[in-house]
């Protein structure tokens, strides 16, 4: 006999279950206020004219009792619009296109390191293996230094390559923004690796001409996710500041700081990191408001440095020969997803809709109540953002994020191409990311965008986007004469 009804498990798609509970839970307070508000209207649409008029006359008021209370209720508005922070917006931003002179195919790059490196043969296959498993692309840059069999990297050298880059992305920025020197109240340049004096930042204000009372900061050491850091510290400074402006300059200069030696552990970084750089202006000016691409919601950082493996696990040291490097352990994807996860702790509450947090709240409780076996419930993040800017630190990294917060592969589809097209340009690599994702044409106004960075020390640094307008798919910019081309498919292993 067959049977009346079909089974539940088979006929309903669970996941349709779980968008009605977060669609109720997320609008719990709608659908408790209308049924009042019902209620009330029937309950005054009974009474009769003569009812009303009789409740009308019953009330006295006191004119002293109003003025009190129009005063509180001023008082109480002033405090609340004078604590509330500034807005603080994203004009524009600006990313550095290597010209097409400093490119370094794989064939180059191989050829280099076995001239460089003869003496060495283990060293230069480990090279090979870690390009080939990189997710590196054919067209990345090098400085024009490091083109030099052996590498050159001189002082003069390496303000060279940062006046190019860093220039670059200014007058491109300044274009864009028609924005002048004079109107420039903020200064933030980050670098971690390059620290020349005069700094970087000065180099800024003597280039531009820039006023002699603007707020100047260089921030060094601080790794790949000292981009977000300097977004902090610029909201920072905007909130004691109004009506004002601030550039932000993400770079890594990488000509002092290109390994010659042969430890396997420092030369990873030759393999990945190659040159860029980023120009980002933001603003709490009340001009700016409809003019700025985005809004500043947020921005979280995390500090593991108290952990001495977190602090060792990105290290520049010396090499038994003397020669200087960057070390990276093999623990750094381990500290770095403990990292990500008192990030999101804190990140979450903030940003994450209410059926997500009782999802996550109930599963905890189970845990520790009914049994600890059971599996954590990870947060659906997709929930809150419709774009994901993970730092191209390498493949490793992008993989375990991928993994670790259950994104598919168009979520980070923009730090894949990154990687591939420009390598790791260490902070600016999220801006890349981002204009990827505009010169595809898919941000949307009121879009949320999450960008996540990781640096020495150990950091996690997040910040939290709002999508201010539409913005039109730009015909300039790093993507421009290759956009067409991605996504494209990057192998496991590339053979050379």
């Amino acid at each position: 006999m067959p049977e009346m009804f079909p089974k539940f498990t088979t006929s309903i798609k669970l996941k349709y279950v779980k968008l009605g509970y977060q669609y109720l839970v997320n609008h719990i307070v709608t659908f408790l206020f209308i049924p009042i508000m019902v209620a009330v209207s029937i309950k005054i649409l009974k009474l009769g004219p003569e009812e009303i008029l009789t409740i009308w006359n019953s009330v006295h008021f006191d004119l002293v009792q109003i003025l009190c209370s129009s005063f509180l209720v001023i008082f109480i508005a002033t405090v609340y619009f004078m604590s509330k922070p500034r807005s603080i917006y994203l004009v524009d931003y600006a990313c550095y296109k290597p010209p097409s002179t400093c490119r370094v195919p794989f064939s180059t790059f191989m050829e280099h390191s076995r001239l460089n490196l003869k003496d060495n043969p283990k060293s230069v296959e480990f090279q090979m293996r870690i390009l080939e498993r990189s997710g590196l692309g054919e067209e990345t840059s090098l400085p024009p230094e490091i083109h030099y069999i052996p590498p050159n990297p001189t002082m003069e050298a390496a303000r060279n390559e940062a006046e190019i880059v860093i220039f670059s992305a200014i007058d491109s920025l300044m274009q864009k923004t028609r924005i002048k020197p004079k109107d420039i109240d903020i200064l933030i340049v980050n670098c971690s690796l390059f620290s020349p004096t005069p700094s970087l930042s000065a180099m800024v204000v003597n280039k531009y001409k820039l006023r002699s009372n603007i707020k100047s900061f260089n921030l060094s050491g601080m790794g790949c996710s000292a981009g977000l850091i300097s977004i902090d510290l610029a909201r920072d400074v905007l909130q004691v500041h109004p009506n004002s402006s601030a550039l932000i300059v993400s770079t890594e200069i990488i000509t002092p700081n290109y390994y010659q030696g042969s430890e396997r552990a420092m030369l990873v970084p030759n393999c990945l990191f190659r040159m860029g750089g980023a120009a980002i202006l933001l603003s709490n000016k009340r001009g700016d408001r409809n003019r700025a691409k985005y809004k500043s919601v947020h921005v979280v950082r995390t500090h593991k440095g108290a952990d001495d493996k977190a602090y060792k696990c990105v290290y520049q040291q010396e090499d038994p020969q003397g020669k200087v490097g960057i070390n990276l352990s093999k623990d750094l994807m381990i500290i770095a997803g403990e990292a990500l996860k008192s990030n999101i702790t804190t990140i979450g509450p903030l940003v994450l809709p209410a059926s997500e947090q009782l999802l996550f709240l109930f599963t905890l409780i189970g845990r520790k109540i009914f049994n600890p076996k059971w599996k954590p419930y990870i947060p659906d993040f997709k929930q809150a953002f419709e774009h994901f800017c993970i730092h191209a630190g390498g493949r490793a990294v992008i993989d375990e994020l991928q993994r670790n917060l259950q994104l598919s592969a168009d979520h980070v589809e923009a730090s894949r191409m990154t990687l591939h097209r420009f390598g790791n340009t260490s902070s600016s690599s999220l801006w890349y990311e981002l204009s990827y994702i505009e010169a595809k044409g898919r941000m949307k106004k009121g879009d949320r965008i999450w960008q996540i960075a990781f640096g020495s020390g150990f950091k996690c640094n997040s910040a939290i986007w709002k999508c201010n307008r539409r913005i039109k798919t730009p015909t300039d910019g790093p993507w421009q004469d290759c956009i067409d081309r991605y996504p494209v498919h990057i192998p496991e292993i590339v053979k050379l």
